[in-house]
Parts: C-alpha cells; sequence; structure tokens
C-alpha cells in the first residue's frame, strides 16, 4: 500500500516534493506493524522507558521504486506509541535551540504508564514552557495510542 503511494506521488508531485508518513495496524493480542515513511522515530514507551523505532523508508515522494519494509513489535498492557511531527522537534526558545528528539524520549519515559490523554497534555505544556512564550512557527500533531488491560 505505501509502495502504490509513493509511485503514485512521485508521477503526481514536482521533482523535490516529498512527504512523510506512518502507517500501521495492531491487533488484540498486542502486535503492531508498521511503515515509517521518513517519518520522525516513533516512540513505544514502556515501563523501562521510551525505545525509538526509527523508519522504514524514505520519504515519499523521493525515489518512485523505493521499497518500505514493515516493523513489528509488540505491545504490552499500558505500552504506549508516541508519534509526533517536526513541529514539536523543531520548536525552538529564545536562545535558538531546538525542542529535540532527547527532550521528547526523556519526557515520554518519564511519564510511561500515564493515559494517551495526559502524556499528550505534559507534552504539550513542557513545550510552552520550553519555547518560552514564542509563537510556534510550524504545524504540530501529536498522537498517543495505549495498549489498554
Amino acid at each position: 500500500m505505501v509502495q502504490d503511494a509513493n509511485r503514485i506521488f512521485c508521477e503526481s508531485t514536482l521533482a523535490g516534493q516529498f512527504a512523510t508518513l506512518v502507517v500501521g495496524r495492531a491487533a488484540h493480542d498486542g502486535s503492531v506493524e508498521f511503515v515509517s515513511a521518513g517519518h520522525l522515530p516513533v516512540l513505544h514507551i514502556h515501563g523501562d522507558g521510551a525505545t525509538p523505532k526509527d523508519s522504514t523508508g524514505v520519504p515519499l515522494g523521493m525515489f518512485c521504486n523505493a521499497r518500505f519494509p514493515v516493523h513489528r513489535l509488540t505491545l504490552t498492557h499500558g505500552d504506549t506509541l508516541f508519534l509526533y511531527t517536526d513541529g514539536l522537534t523543531e520548536a525552538r526558545n529564545r536562545a535558538g535551540a531546538e525542542y529535540g528528539l532527547h527532550r521528547i524520549r526523556t519526557l515520554a519515559a518519564r511519564h510511561a504508564g500515564i493515559e494517551p490523554a495526559g502524556l499528550l497534555s505534559e507534552c504539550l505544556k513542557d513545550l510552552l514552557n520550553f519555547g518560552e512564550g514564542l509563537k510556534q512557527t510550524d504545524d504540530l500533531t501529536l498522537l498517543a495510542v495505549r495498549r489498554g488491560d
């Protein structure tokens, strides 16, 4: 499916245009399959911390014949997958420092086990504090999906 989307994207856009994408499927037993076309790392938040799962391929539109391998993982009860856009990682404070991947991973690990709405709230609160009142310059999307009990 992602390879078809990539081909269509390549054929219908100008050279140099691309998009990142994460698509996945979760089963009742906690198994998850996902493809990440050049997107930022998906965080698997579990009792021992937060483990990044890197992209499985290049962004859509870069190479028309690109392949997109599938990542597989298993969520135990209470584990969360956390996805975010570069509006989070590239947000800057008054000193010009980026929010960054390390800060996201640290925040996620500190809140392992929290409900998705709480995780998103904590992340937004931390981003506001980090940004020191500066206006957000990029769009921002956050998604937290938790395996229930």
